[in-house]
């Protein structure tokens, strides 16, 4: 395909735009495989790209109004003004779910993103500035890649590459600059197979995960770091309505790597798998090494809001792909 010599792919979901399946890019609809970024877009050459990612439940948009309002925070901060609002962004991004789901499975859910940039980078166009550049596509769930996590946890590693400092930009900016995520996960694989890294502040305070919130659970209350610390994830506050409904007290402070190690039980929470247990910290089983009854609990709760069995619909899906990765 000749875009492919001088553009970077995106995303894809199954099938083409006759199938049902597209994507959005400035203004259009297209077929997935046109969901392309052109290498000299600033948001290639450094990485200046605004995003939110969504999940659908049932092929519908879940928290949609909640991603746009910080959609638009983060669009603020970058300075990157689309032509289109936020709240048109998001119906676009409900459409695209909603040929996509479509087009696929009907048992399946899909990631939805929502990407900006500020366009062609002057340095690669003559000095010319570009106008800000806006794709959707969406793409079948990864179910296969955390399915199991449901039942036998995740195992977490504090690591030495640290979160970004609030000098270099604010932690609320949702953006694709993530290559401290990349070399923190490196890190705690290198410590124990399968973990994942758990980033820290350079005051020692813990932030979060390459691609969750954390929350431990420490007697009848739930406490996680504030939102100076920490990205504040859809789904994170989406657990602490759970949380309070089911009695639970929340807390907001900041927490140490002692603080995490010493609780009942650790919860990761994020768009695509929702709630996820972690039954080993820093190479010492969390409680029995099993997930716990909180978690079970608001895993069950945060299921009947959205009408499906969260760890089944991962697991059934999973199990279409065979040879695929089971663990988180």
């Amino acid at each position: 395909m000749p875009a492919a010599v001088n553009a970077l792919r995106v995303g894809t979901a199954e099938g083409d735009a006759s199938s049902g399946a597209v994507a959005w890019v400035d203004g259009r609809f297209v077929p997935p495989q046109a969901a392309v970024i052109p290498v000299g877009d600033a948001g290639f050459v450094f990485g200046t790209t605004v995003t939110e990612q969504l999940r659908t439940f049932a092929g519908r948009l879940f928290l949609p109004g909640e991603h746009a309002a910080r959609l638009r925070r983060s669009l603020e901060i970058a300075g990157i003004e689309p032509a289109w609002p936020v709240e048109e962004l998001l119906d676009h991004a409900a459409e695209v779910a909603a040929r996509c789901h479509a087009a696929g499975r009907g048992e399946d859910d899909l990631g939805v993103v929502v990407l900006a940039t500020p366009g062609d980078a002057p340095a690669q166009h003559g000095g010319q500035a570009g106008i800000p550049r806006v794709i959707i596509h969406a793409f079948p769930l990864a179910f296969a890649t955390w399915a199991q996590a449901y039942d036998t946890g995740v195992i977490l590693r504090s690591v030495q590459t640290m979160q970004v400092p609030s000098a270099c930009w604010p932690i609320e900016l949702k953006c694709r600059s993530r290559m401290h995520y990349h070399l923190a996960d490196r890190q705690a694989r290198a410590m124990e197979a399968g973990a994942r890294a758990l980033l820290l502040h350079a005051g020692g305070h813990v932030s979060e995960t390459s691609t969750a919130n954390v929350a431990v659970v420490r007697g009848g209350a739930i406490l996680t770091p504030p939102r100076s610390e920490a990205l504040s994830g859809i789904s994170l506050g989406h657990l602490r309505a759970l949380a309070i409904g089911e009695g639970f007290d929340w807390i907001e402070r900041s927490l140490s790597v002692a603080d995490v190690a010493a609780g009942d039980e650790i919860l990761l929470t994020s768009t695509p798998n929702c709630l996820l247990p972690v039954t080993r910290f820093d190479g010492d089983a969390i409680g029995d090494g099993r997930p716990g009854a909180c978690f079970r609990r608001l895993l069950a709760a945060w299921s009947d809001g959205v009408g499906v069995d969260i760890a089944t619909q991962a697991q059934r899906c999973a199990a279409r792909r065979p040879g695929a990765p089971r663990h988180a």
